[in-house]
């Protein structure tokens, strides 16, 4: 079948590899949403949230109805959330979210990433005070800003900032407000379509990368930290 077919092979197994990696992330989100509260997403904002994010990368209903289901019969793994911050090339800065059911390894895993990028894990707190951690929900449309605050204080909400730029809204609030900001967003404008509903870290200055070496480094870091399956989210500061 000659090279051509190795090389389309190699990229299903790769797009595979990355498909599962998306359900795994978005699995463990909505089986600790389901925990924490009711499992039942008409019932549970939080868990309603994660099965929507979900629904938007495409994971199977039957991957996401499991999830909810473990959590019903309290069949799952005891999942915890970790935290990890360290120092990348230059004047980088990279935040780690994991959930995972073995700390020992998810830190020797994290660890490995960093060492072997040429970059350098931190203490707690060494890098997340240069970070806001906030409420956004991004949207397309035509709003009339004056409305849309009337509306958010109408729910308690109390945006930190209203951005409106190329046909684009966006909208950060204090992360505990992330509730009655969507319902607040929902109930105003029935058909808005969310391009990002979450709670993010943002850091306070972005950096550029300089050089061919450091972009191969960063680069680096950035795809072995994706491959970890504790991995959740990676926040950084580059531009």
């Amino acid at each position: 079948m000659g090279r051509a077919f190795e090389v389309r092979k190699a990229s299903m197994m790769k797009t595979s590899i990355a498909k599962a990696k998306v359900y795994t992330k978005h699995s463990r989100a909505i089986y600790l949403a389901a925990k924490a509260g009711v499992p039942d997403p008409d019932n549970n904002t939080t868990l309603r949230r994660e099965v929507d994010k979900a629904k938007k990368n495409q994971v199977p209903a039957d991957t996401i109805k499991r999830a909810i289901d473990k959590a019903k019969n309290n069949s799952g793994e005891d999942f915890v959330a970790m935290r990890y911050e360290g120092f990348g090339p230059g004047q980088v800065t990279v935040i780690v979210d994991c959930l995972s059911d073995n700390a020992n390894r998810t830190v020797s895993e994290v660890k490995n990433c960093f060492t072997k990028s040429n970059s350098k894990m931190g203490v707690s707190g060494s890098v997340s005070h240069m970070y806001d951690e906030l409420a956004v929900a991004a949207f397309a449309g035509e709003y009339d800003e004056e409305e849309l605050l009337d509306n958010l204080l109408e729910h308690d909400v109390e945006p930190e900032d209203i951005e409106f730029e190329d046909g684009m809204v966006t909208v950060y609030a204090a992360k505990d407000q992330f509730n009655n900001l969507m319902t607040a967003l929902e109930d105003s404008y029935p058909d808005i379509s969310f391009e990002m509903s979450e709670i993010t870290m943002l850091p306070q200055f972005q950096t550029k990368i300089t050089s061919d070496e450091e972009q191969k480094d960063f680069d680096k870091l950035m795809d072995m930290l994706n491959e970890c399956d504790d991995v959740q989210e990676v926040y950084h500061n580059v531009k």
